[in-house]
């Protein structure tokens, strides 16, 4: 994967002098924009089977880490320094648990319109998703593990839409 400095007159996070600065979107179009994300923690199989029941010592999991993904994505700006605040009209938290596998995968679906992308606000769900899931397994499991945060969509704004490479549309 090689990566290309922006062009001159592309938008970047740092001003003449280098220091660090919030881009101004000001002058750029208000557009329907989405983003989905993912993140995957794997657990045993026993550790996903109580998961799925609803049946660990801390209570239900899933409802709880669903709940944790809405209200980070809502935050994100207060989490990320450089973020914008952004008026999201929708925040989708999914966690399907594969016991067999002992794998819980947090999708999430992020959208707004408005001046700058949802990117960030997915993968903060969806991270803070994992992590809750995490806090809330380790009295029964300490090695859980979280993987593969990533983007898996985007649409919306000047750059379009971006699919994640090995992913099903992607």
């Amino acid at each position: 994967m090689s990566v290309q400095p922006p062009a001159d007159d592309a938008l970047t996070h740092l001003d003449a002098q280098g220091a660090a600065r919030m881009v101004d979107v000001g002058g750029k179009d208000v557009t329907a924009r989405t983003a989905r994300a993912r993140a995957v923690v794997e657990v045993s199989p026993a550790t996903a089977r109580l998961v799925a029941g609803g049946d660990l010592p801390k209570g239900d999991a899933v409802a709880v880490a669903r709940i944790a993904g809405i209200q980070a994505a809502k935050r994100t700006h207060e989490l990320i320094p450089l973020c914008h605040q952004l008026r999201l009209t929708r925040v989708d938290v999914d966690i399907a648990v594969d016991v067999d596998a002992g794998v819980l995968t947090v999708d999430t679906v992020a959208e707004a319109v408005d001046r700058t992308g949802v990117e960030m606000e997915a993968l903060v769900a969806a991270t803070v998703a994992a992590l809750t899931l995490y806090d809330l397994v380790k009295a029964v499991e300490r090695g859980a593990v979280i993987r593969d945060v990533r983007l898996i969509e985007k649409t919306g704004g000047s750059s379009g839409r971006y699919v994640a490479p090995g992913t099903a549309d992607g």
